[in-house]
């Protein structure tokens, strides 16, 4: 990775994406040190993490995650899903926090020298390119190493510069669980499951009740 020991950085995870790219490869993320990692680099100013919560759920499976995060360095952005059922009589819950995080990128983007992008979502290009005619400079974090690759081309073509995850596996993932000496927050972070992110951060189904 190319850093610069003082330009200010900020990182946004897209939750799900990051889940699926890093469950693609085999891994889980452990979020103290991705922190960490980016933290020694550079004068990291923000960690930006987002994410959609099904509400209605009499437990949550992400809700000890999210509060984990929000203690242990990072920002949380959240929203309610939303839920519908369609034509077929199958109930859909809708959860897409692309528009949050490309307004808070480019709100953010005057105080900033570089953006680091946990997403391989091309929808996100044109955010991508708008910072970067602001003279700012953005690294996308995400995969060409499962299959399909979870980086769309448009989107690893447009930023200044690429990061495989695979690359950042030893640095970022979860240890096994037998190695638990750093302070309590490995066990806290076993405490939830991640299959509760919505398919392609967009919409989960189910047969409607």
């Amino acid at each position: 990775m190319k850093f610069y020991s003082q330009e200010r950085v900020a990182i946004f995870i897209d939750g799900a994406n990051l889940y699926a790219a890093a469950r693609s490869l085999g891994f889980d993320i452990d979020y103290k040190r991705l922190l960490e990692v980016f933290s020694n680099q550079c004068n990291l100013v923000r960690a930006l993490y987002y994410t959609a919560l099904i509400e209605d759920q009499e437990y949550s499976p992400i809700r000890p995650l999210v509060d984990w995060l929000d203690y242990n360095g990072y920002t949380m952005v959240t929203k309610p899903t939303k839920e519908f059922t369609d034509a077929t009589g199958r109930r859909k819950v809708k959860g897409n926090m692309d528009i949050e995080l490309a307004i808070d990128v480019m709100e953010m983007a005057d105080h900033l020298d570089h953006i680091v992008l946990f997403s391989g979502d091309g929808d996100f290009r044109r955010l991508v390119e708008a910072v970067q005619r602001r003279g700012r400079r953005v690294t996308v974090v995400s995969t060409l190493r499962s299959q399909p690759p979870m980086i769309a081309d448009e989107l690893r073509r447009q930023a200044d510069a690429f990061i495989d995850l695979a690359e950042l596996q030893s640095q970022i993932a979860r240890q096994l669980p037998a190695d638990r000496s750093r302070s309590g927050e490995r066990l806290r972070q076993d405490d939830f499951k991640e299959d509760h992110f919505l398919e392609d951060d967009d919409y989960y189904e189910d047969e409607a009740v």
